[in-house]
């Protein structure tokens, strides 16, 4: 209550300036989008991206198909990599040579990836598009909710950001403006204000 009070004396304060209120204004208006605004857009984002993950998902499932592949021959490692990342990733798959039958009949052969205990004529799963070319797996549910739920995150964030780099526009307008005024208001004042000898 005594901040409301605060406002009220503000308002009444002779040494309020017009750029004072413009400038409290951009703060209130900032402040209602950011709590208003913002988680619209970011729900809205969230959910047309969810709708469009969906809609991707039920697709690969109905283009993709998981197979048995056969090892044929195990391939050797490529050169030590000293770079931990790709060294890791290395380390978790083993390049095989396969071979596998494709969804409409077609007979395969080619390098995969299988897990690093693959040994020649185990079987492993791999997904596959109509033809039988190897694809990557289909985007499940859980996926597709978890990046939805990021882009709304995205898009909130960035919506606040948009919102007070607009104020911060605005506000380092109003301080160029009030150089300018105090600048004038020097002027006026003259050289020797507030000398003792000064004929005031």
């Amino acid at each position: 209550m005594r901040k409301i009070w605060g406002l009220r004396r503000w308002r009444r304060n002779p040494l309020r300036r017009r750029t004072d209120v413009v400038e409290a204004c951009a703060a209130l208006i900032a402040a209602s989008l950011i709590l208003l605004v913002a988680p619209a857009v970011g729900w809205a984002s969230g959910s047309l991206a969810h709708g469009a993950l969906v809609k991707a998902a039920r697709e690969q499932r109905a283009e993709r198909h998981l197979l048995s592949a056969t090892v044929v021959k195990v391939l050797p490692h490529p050169p030590i990599d000293s770079d931990p990342e790709t060294a890791s990733a290395r380390d978790a798959h083993r390049r095989v040579l396969a071979r596998w039958t494709g969804p409409d009949g077609s007979k395969h052969e080619g390098t995969l990836g299988a897990h690093p205990g693959a040994d020649p004529g185990e079987r492993f799963r791999i997904w596959t598009d109509d033809r039988g070319r190897p694809v990557g797996r289909p985007l499940d549910t859980a996926t597709a909710a978890t990046h939805a739920v990021l882009a709304g995150i995205g898009a909130a964030g960035a919506t606040a950001v948009l919102v007070d780099g607009a104020r911060r526009l605005v506000v380092w307008q109003l301080m160029r403006r009030r150089y300018v005024q105090w600048d004038i208001a020097w002027e006026r004042a003259g050289q020797d204000w507030g000398r003792a000898d000064a004929d005031s």
